[in-house]
């Protein structure tokens, strides 16, 4: 997925759009359910403020890392709806 690349159509936004949105849910399942459930044990012999680093994920990671995917979310699609709004004016259409 590269959302560095200006979407060739109002089809290409969208699919950019869906594919962003897709791999931010997947970093935070992977967080919140692979770090704070599946490896939880493994993970537990490292501590972070003297809290397991299993337990650490299950109870703030997962919370943290979703407020920072937001920020992610919001910078990186400004950043698409510019180079879509670029596009639609290159090509006179009215950007919606």
């Amino acid at each position: 997925m590269d959302v560095e690349q200006a979407p060739e159509t109002k089809g290409g936004f969208w699919r950019a759009n869906v594919r962003l949105t897709i791999l931010l849910l997947a970093v935070w399942a992977l967080v919140s359910f692979g770090f704070g459930i599946v490896l939880r044990e493994p993970l537990d012999a490292f501590s972070i403020g003297g809290a397991p680093l299993g337990f650490w994920f299950a109870q703030q990671g997962a919370i943290y890392v979703f407020v920072v995917l937001i920020f992610v979310y919001a910078a990186l699609m400004s950043r698409l709806e510019r180079k879509e709004r670029r596009r639609a004016a290159q090509a006179g259409e009215r950007p919606q």
